[in-house]
């Protein structure tokens, strides 16, 4: 059968454009930054509360779908089992999700906000300033971000494998947006350049941070050149594990990567400040429950500043960025969950683990510069990139320690940037869930390439504009999916609950009983 993927005018259009991007990005660097940098001054000043109040309207939903009778709806058959044991389907959900992203800001975050508070004439590296990191570490990772995630996956997972439909956000978006394809193909393009900003995004974190790592061990410098040698040794690798397929490379990548973070997260836990990481995360998570809606609601209008645009707008533009590859990939590893454990599942366990590594990783730190003026946060500030390295400087073994988080790194770019082709490939071939190898490598190769662009132009800001940027259009479609949910869960046929059908037997067999007495009476 014939491969008419090339024809696809979505994959036409958006790897077209990406690569004009790169291209202009090479070209012209300084001008390429200069314009970057005017886009995302307009995007964060002017829509900065765009992006707040879109994720928390997006939390309350999928709360409250949650327990609704909706809940109960199986993504997949009503006889069909979870495609995946638990364990490995957290491990998925956490490479592809946020893992690099949480190995790179799960020290260097509480040590900013410890450094520079949050809060106009709060004095940094003080015990105040501490808590106010630690509980505002814990909501940036908490379920704001994979609530964007959830939101996403849901419907398509919905689509593809209990009404066997195409998992792409224009179709989706079908019973708001009709099906004109014009406007489907502009739905699909512009989720396809939202996803490569985001995975640009992290590759450029990751790649920042393993030079990071190895100029900590080995002195090498923070230099370009060595990044972009970094940046094709990842792309080779996770153009090797994209040949495997799912079922093989990501999978046993995804368990590889879960077991080591975990064995991570108890060698900080055993060797560190024990009790001092259980009571900050503790009163983290109770900070975290308690400032929720005012954090998730903050905007500076009255005292100025950009901290919140620094932090808050751009971590929630990062996760709209990310979320069309996401939610296809947690849908397509979700199949045969039910929509209330697929919803607690996605924005309740990725989260805890992600606020057990910030107290257990990022408490050490404040531990070591609070108790013993270890000056992590003075370093950091100065490097960000340094900051996971220069806590295990304070720990036992830091350069086996430091070579083994560099390796922990490496494997999570690899399944991230492996799971973004795929999904990137399926979504420009209308959905296929095989989509050929040949398109896999052409976005595996742009991918690499915008990330390389955005390093070399201007690094880490880059890499913030790039996400903010394309997440602008795409939080629009994010809400818009909010009435197709609605639409499309009220035309569906409720499973019977248990307790319900017990009710219902019972009922059956009184009815038979009296039925059995009315005929013995009429033989007497």
């Amino acid at each position: 059968m014939k491969d008419n993927s090339w024809k696809n005018p979505v994959f036409i259009v958006s790897s077209l454009l990406v690569l004009v991007l790169v291209i202009l990005g090479a070209v012209l660097p300084g001008s390429f930054e200069r314009a970057a940098n005017r886009l995302y001054d307009i995007t964060t000043i002017n829509f900065g509360w765009f992006y707040l109040l879109a994720v928390f309207i997006i939390i309350v939903f999928l709360f409250g779908l949650a327990v609704s009778k909706y809940g109960a709806i199986r993504l997949g058959r009503e006889d069909e089992k979870p495609e995946y044991p638990f364990f490995t389907w957290i491990g998925m959900l956490f490479s592809a999700g946020f893992g690099v992203g949480l190995v790179f800001w799960g020290v260097a975050e509480p040590m900013s906000h410890f450094f520079t508070p949050p809060f106009n004439g709060l004095a940094g590296e003080t015990q105040e300033a501490a808590r106010i990191a630690m509980g505002y570490a814990f909501f940036h990772w908490g379920i704001s971000q994979w609530s964007v995630f959830a939101i996403l996956g849901l419907v398509i997972a919905f689509l593809q494998f209990r009404k066997k439909k195409e998992g792409l956000v224009s179709k989706a978006l079908e019973p708001v947006t009709g099906e004109m394809r014009t406007l489907k193909n502009t739905i699909d393009i512009l989720a396809v350049i939202a996803t490569v900003m985001g995975i640009a995004t992290s590759l450029g974190l990751g790649v920042m941070q393993m030079n990071g790592g190895l100029n900590s061990v080995f002195q090498t410098g923070n230099r370009i050149s060595i990044q972009m040698i970094i940046l094709v040794f990842v792309f080779a690798a996770y153009m090797t594990s994209t040949f495997t397929g799912i079922n093989k490379g990501i999978k046993y990548l995804s368990n590889f990567n879960l077991a080591v973070a975990l064995i991570f997260l108890i060698y900080v836990f055993a060797v560190g400040p024990t009790v001092f990481i259980l009571e900050s995360f503790t009163l983290g998570l109770g900070d975290y429950i308690s400032s929720f809606i005012s954090y998730s609601l903050r905007l500076q209008p009255y005292a100025g500043g950009t901290w919140v645009r620094d932090w808050t707008i751009f971590y929630w533009a990062w996760a709209i960025a990310w979320s069309p590859y996401v939610g296809a990939f947690v849908a397509r590893v979700s199949r045969g969950r039910t929509v209330r454990e697929f919803i607690f599942g996605v924005m309740v366990v990725p989260p805890f683990i992600a606020c057990l590594w910030i107290a257990a990783f990022g408490g050490t730190a404040l531990w070591h510069d609070l108790q013993q003026n270890a000056g992590i946060a003075g370093a950091v500030n100065a490097d960000v990139t340094s900051a996971l390295f220069e806590l295990f400087n304070q720990l036992p073994f830091p350069v086996l320690m430091s070579g083994l988080s560099i390796l922990l790194i490496l494997t999570f770019l690899v399944t991230s940037s492996d799971s973004a082709t795929y999904i990137l490939a399926s979504m420009t071939t209308s959905g296929n869930l095989n989509p050929t190898v040949v398109i896999k490598m052409v976005w595996g190769g742009l991918m690499a390439a915008i990330a390389g662009v955005l390093l070399y132009t201007g690094g880490l800001e880059a890499l913030q504009t790039a996400s903010l940027i394309a997440a602008l259009p795409f939080t629009v479609i994010l809400l818009l999916l909010i009435i197709s949910v609605i639409k499309l869960f009220g035309k569906e046929s409720l499973p019977i609950r248990k307790k319900d059908l017990n009710r219902f037997r019972k009922l059956e067999e009184a009815a038979s009983q009296q039925v059995e007495k009315k005929d013995g009476n009429k033989a007497r």
